[in-house]
């Protein structure tokens, strides 16, 4: 922005997306997603083979996760933009609403978890309720088969489990729904006040707590639960900070997206992507921070219960990849985003974008797919033979899990750009963050 912006500057009817140029890839998407979810869904029911439905869904719940995160993160940054009556991100909050409007059609591809023919190889602790004896209590059952179990079943149980699941879709959908639409509302009211920026305000407040619960829980629930003996006290933390720095990566990446399309103009410049790259590299240090002190504190106690997470990925070639993750997810990006030049230049910083994305990548592929061998083994050792930490030929698994939802991920992202302006036009402090300096 070479000049300073006045309203005059700002569209009266906002900045709307052609859909007409991205209904190709948008339609690509929609196919490449549709015709993998029925074949995902064909591998997972078992219709192509018990080993297959075995290995897939550890497949699916590592692609399912990773892009959950990223939803959720949208919906992080719209209620952190809204409770911090923050300025400087009101020309990109409508990217950050969009991103979050993605979470009901991503969390939808958790429903095949809810099945006993998917679940049974991804939760043993299903299984050992499962087979509790006519005529015997549950809680009789775990005293005798499990007391770890047994202690647990507060929290692990079916109905309190199922109950969770929809909650948490049901919770952060009404949270993300109504933020959008108090924002959205606003791009055609002829008298748009501040009434919606204080209700904006307010109701974030509060929903933040569902936010809160969404993101530890669901780590819980579909990625700690892998193993029910397992446990850290900073997982949710863990995840947060996962969750929020590679949703900013995925919010730089649109951002810088829809300005090469001639979109945002006046309103979005090399200021506000130094924000966004200093938030970029403030969550990469505090994701840093957490996974050393997870690992720490695991290794101090030296709980059996805690160590066995470190152990399994410390086996094998996994070793290998837990040691490049402290130093590309961390090292590399640190060093790299401590130049400010390239914070405030989108190119380079979308291309460090894609890159924490890809580290987001491994980091829950090693967090999923190394219990997948070892779980099985211990679920089904006919069918899956002897503990392993690995299982050749499931990465094509992997592979086909991952673009099927990330295809689907990117299609509802595309859709929820083209539906509304690409930054609120109407909001009173647009002037305030098109002449950003800081």
């Amino acid at each position: 922005m070479s000049h300073h912006v006045t309203s005059s500057d700002i569209a009266i009817n906002g900045d709307h997306l052609d859909n007409s140029k991205v209904a190709k890839v948008k339609t690509i998407c929609l196919g490449i997603a549709g015709i993998g979810t029925v074949i995902s869904l064909l591998g997972l029911f078992g219709v192509l083979g018990k080993h297959f439905a075995g290995t897939y869904a550890y497949s699916w719940v590592f692609a399912y996760y990773f892009f959950l995160t990223l939803s959720i993160g949208g919906v992080f940054w719209t209620l952190l933009h809204n409770v911090s009556n923050s300025g400087w991100g009101t020309s990109v909050r409508r990217t950050f609403e969009n991103l979050g409007s993605t979470f009901p059609w991503v969390f939808l591809f958790g429903l095949p978890l809810l099945f006993p023919q998917v679940n049974q190889y991804l939760y043993e602790w299903m299984n050992i309720h499962r087979a509790t004896p006519e005529g015997m209590s549950l809680k009789d059952h775990l005293h005798h088969a499990d007391h770890l179990l047994y202690n647990k079943k507060w929290y692990m149980n079916m109905p309190f489990w199922i109950g969770r699941f929809i909650f948490y879709g049901i919770g952060l959908t009404a949270v993300i729904w109504f933020l959008r639409k108090l924002s959205t509302d606003q791009d055609t009211d002829p008298k748009p006040g501040t009434e919606r920026l204080f209700a904006a305000r307010k109701h974030s407040t509060y929903t933040l707590i569902i936010f809160a619960l969404t993101i530890t829980f669901t780590g819980f629930d579909f990625v700690m639960a892998l193993d029910y003996k397992w446990f850290s006290t900073m997982w949710g933390v863990y995840l947060f900070a996962g969750s929020a720095l590679n949703s900013m990566a995925v919010i730089i990446l649109v951002a810088t997206f829809l300005i090469s399309r001639g979109h945002l103009k006046h309103v979005t410049g090399p200021e506000h992507f130094h924000i966004m790259g200093k938030l970029l590299f403030a969550f990469t240090t505090f994701w840093a921070y957490i996974a050393f002190s997870q690992y720490f504190l695991i290794w101090y106690a030296n709980i059996t219960e805690e160590t066995s997470y470190f152990l399994i990925r410390n086996t094998g070639n996994w070793n290998t990849a837990m040691i490049a993750l402290v130093f590309l997810h961390f090292v590399v990006p640190f060093v790299v985003l401590l130049q400010a030049w390239l914070k405030k230049n989108p190119k380079y910083l979308s291309i460090v974008a894609v890159y924490t994305l890809v580290m987001h990548a491994l980091d829950h592929y090693l967090i999923t797919i190394p219990e997948r061998g070892v779980s099985l083994g211990k679920i089904d050792p006919k069918t899956f033979g002897d503990i392993t930490t690995s299982i050749p030929g499931a990465f094509w698994g992997d592979i086909l899990a991952f673009v099927t939802i990330g295809a689907a991920f990117v299609f509802f992202l595309l859709r929820a750009l083209g539906q509304h302006s690409l930054y609120p036009n109407r909001d009173p402090r647009i002037l305030e963050s098109a002449n950003l300096s800081n």
